[in-house]
């Protein structure tokens, strides 16, 4: 897809902090994280919506959830659990059209949600989280 923001990602036309990638998906960082290294698991592969993209990818991208989970669980203190969310369709609040499943890092009980506004970040930018994730 030309205009997909996500194939264009995939592709290195636009930059990102990629923490993990094999031959079915690509895992980044959020550049607008709802908490500390909110990261994005994507297929390789262009479709629309879970319900659109191919079992393969399917399972390659819950593979791959849990090696970015376990990725963020170390490099990251004090991690104490995950929200994995996916939204289909406009309705759903899906913004990007390209399949995606989001991994928020849980690190207190009252964190915010997907598309809430976080005051409690720690890190001042994506480099840092990065940089933490990847040292």
């Amino acid at each position: 897809m030309n205009d997909c923001l996500f194939c264009k990602i995939i592709k290195q036309e636009i930059p990102s902090y990629k923490i993990y990638e094999n031959e079915y998906v690509y895992a980044f960082l959020d550049i607008n994280p709802v908490s500390d290294g909110h990261a994005l698991v994507i297929p390789k592969v262009h479709a629309e919506n879970l319900s659109t993209t191919p079992d393969l990818y399917l399972s390659e991208v819950s593979k791959a959830k849990k090696v970015v989970a376990q990725i963020l669980q170390e490099k990251l203190k004090g991690v104490k659990g995950f929200n994995y969310v996916s939204n289909q369709e406009a309705i759903a609040k899906q913004v990007v059209f390209h399949y995606h499943e989001h991994i928020l890092p849980k690190f207190k009980e009252d964190e915010g949600f997907l598309h809430d506004k976080n005051v409690n970040l720690k890190y001042a930018s994506l480099e840092d989280v990065f940089n933490e994730i990847t040292k």
